[in-house]
């Protein structure tokens, strides 16, 4: 993973303590709240349904021990309400479930003293008072860590597919450069105040698991005939309101010419994107209406750039090879760990399929550890949790781990030998269970529990899902699909590009939820990005669990075999099958639902 220099520690340790002034003149009076917001959310900091949420960077999910160890501290000393806000919470929570009948299993209760990972692999916080923000950004500097730029209108967090470095099929390595794009993006005094925020996200194997076509740009390396790196550039990616897929505006880009490149694209954005409506503002926007002229604008400003300012943030061999360096290939020794474990068993063997992967480095495997677990919500770890994911990572992987867009964790370095010891203490923490890639290894964003933007509430639904398959057998049956949730239109759950998406909006001050099928992030199993279709009008909370029910019995019913993947059967007959199924369920109810009603019969 990344090392830091001495210059990145001052930076951010310098930040931390002008963020503390910042706090303490507002706290003061001698900045207004419209003055203090700005320089609030450009750290990371919102002010959410309850309380503060604290956003927190993971630059291309890479995370150590140490900084496990300190977010498990955070969590435990930091994250916690006082008991009249608590309260008050709760009263809020019991007051929509009572106008909300119907759910056989309620959402999990509100939790304090946790850590969420999200799916652009930040870690967010959602009770820290603003009276202690100065000290976790102190805590967060001391490890490396930040929250620059995780909010605001501006670039945020860069992004990379959880295997960069470590791919069997990779291209190349894009961590450097985008960690080169990171450092130049930093307090970027022209992008400062966009029209609205930006994100750009790498991919450096053939197969694309950075969802590039999804982002505002999209980064894809690749190799000409002669064998030079260059990147694919997309541009206008987005999901939101208006769910649109990046656009192609070169096919190769050199690889030193990627900032240069970059700002080019950039600034025609922060010069003609929409700043009187920001439901309009994303860049996604522009290019779709626009096309070919926003393209033609692109290509001018960067010939300007290029020919009369000189080409200034050309990338120089010598600045590559600076940045490569550090990042750094651990020292690699297996831990030679007694192991209970039956290696021949049914549940190890499962295990192997579903949570490990290949490595570049045959003799190393990666590991997904499952944080899609009963009793709590998608990537959610409390501070004990944390502390054991961080001994894990000590032992197994070199003390590193990284944070997936899945919202799971991943263990990079861990030696094939070491597989039954580190399985055996994985269960053992509940974050074994092989559903990766199934159907309850859901993607939810905190919705209306947490979220002051939500429409409705994820979290019951996850809840519910996660209590109606799990059943291993049946979940391994089903294959391979993307169940994808969020609280609202702006998409934190990537809803648009799962196989089966539930997006939760309000109609007359109720919470209901529309349902699509057929969406894709772009991977091989998905093939190529692009928003899945509304299978009928909006459910309730109550339904939702039959509707996700019948579809998959519909994809049962109609599979060729089980080889043919949800997905696969969904493209070949269609929607209108699923659209009948899921518009029938309505009134059915859900299998728990029914097991109760036959159970009191």
């Amino acid at each position: 993973m990344y090392q830091y220099t001495e210059f990145d520690r001052q930076f951010v340790t310098l930040r931390a303590q002008q963020f503390r002034d910042q706090l303490d003149r507002w706290q003061k009076g001698e900045l207004t709240d419209e003055q203090f917001l700005p320089l609030r959310l450009q750290n990371g900091w919102y002010v959410q349904r309850y309380a503060p949420m604290a956003r927190i960077a993971v630059p291309y999910g890479e995370i150590s021990t140490t900084q496990l160890r300190m977010l498990a501290r955070i969590a435990r000393d930091y994250d916690k309400p006082d008991a009249a806000l608590l309260a008050q919470a709760q009263a809020t929570q019991d007051e929509l479930q009572a106008a909300q009948p119907g759910l056989t299993l309620a959402a999990p209760p509100l939790v304090y003293g946790y850590g969420h990972f999200t799916t652009r692999t930040n870690v967010q916080f959602n009770w820290i008072p603003l009276s202690k923000a100065a000290d976790v950004m102190d805590l967060l500097a001391s490890v490396n860590m930040h929250g620059i730029q995780t909010s605001g209108n501006t670039i945020r967090n860069i992004t990379c597919e959880a295997l960069e470095g470590i791919a069997p099929d990779e291209i190349v390595d894009t961590r450097p450069f985008a960690e080169i794009v990171r450092q130049w993006s930093t307090l970027h005094h022209e992008f400062a105040f966009l029209p609205r925020k930006f994100k750009i996200a790498f991919n450096g194997s053939e197969e694309d698991r950075a969802a590039t076509g999804w982002y505002d740009v999209g980064v894809q390396a690749q190799r000409n005939e002669a064998g030079e790196v260059g990147f694919t550039v997309k541009v206008g990616g987005g999901m939101g309101r208006t769910p649109v897929i990046g656009t192609v505006v070169r096919e190769f880009l050199p690889w030193d010419q990627l900032l240069n490149f970059l700002e080019a694209v950039i600034r025609v954005y922060n010069s003609y994107g929409r700043r009187d409506n920001k439901w309009k503002a994303r860049i996604k926007i522009l290019v779709k209406a626009e096309g070919q002229k926003f393209i033609d604008e692109v290509e001018s400003e960067y010939r300007s750039i290029v020919e009369q300012d000189g080409a200034p943030h050309t990338i120089t061999p010598a600045e590559l090879s600076r940045v490569s360096a550090s990042f750094v290939q651990p020292e690699l020794r297996p831990t030679n760990l007694p192991s209970q474990t039956d290696v021949q068993s049914k549940a190890y063997q499962r295990w192997l399929t579903q949570n490990v992967r290949a490595h570049k480095l045959s003799d190393l495997r990666v590991v997904t550890l499952s944080f899609k677990r009963p009793g709590a919500a998608p990537g959610d770890a409390d501070a004990s949790v944390l502390e054991a994911v961080a001994e894990l990572t000590e032992l197994f992987s070199a003390g590193e781990a990284r944070i997936t867009h899945e919202q799971n964790l991943a263990l990079p370095w861990v030696h094939e030998s070491d597989l039954p010891a580190l399985y055996e203490r994985a269960k053992a923490l509940g974050l074994a269970r092989p559903n990766i890639g199934l159907i309850s290894d859901m993607i939810a964003c905190p919705g209306g529990d947490y979220c002051s933007l939500a429409n409705a509430r994820s979290l019951p639904i996850a809840a519910a899902l996660t209590e109606l398959y799990q059943d291993i057998d049946e979940v391994t049956d089903l294959g391979p699909i993307d169940l994808h949730m969020s609280g609202c239109i702006n998409s934190c759950g990537h809803h648009h590009s799962g196989h089966i998406g539930i997006l939760g909006v309000d109609k007359d001050g109720k919470e209901w939820y529309q349902v699509t099928l057929g969406g894709s992030d772009g991977s091989a199993l998905s093939g190529p990005a692009h928003p899945g279709k509304v299978v009928g009008p909006s459910f309730t909370a109550a339904e939702v669990p039959s509707v996700v029910e019948a579809v998959l019995e519909t994809y049962r019913s109609l599979r060729t075999s089980s080889a043919e993947h949800f997905i696969d059967t969904l493209r070949r007959v269609g929607h209108e099958p699923f659209k009948l199924a899921a518009n029938g369920a309505r009134s059915s109810g859900h299998r728990a639902n029914r097991e109760n009603e036959e159970a009191l019969a």
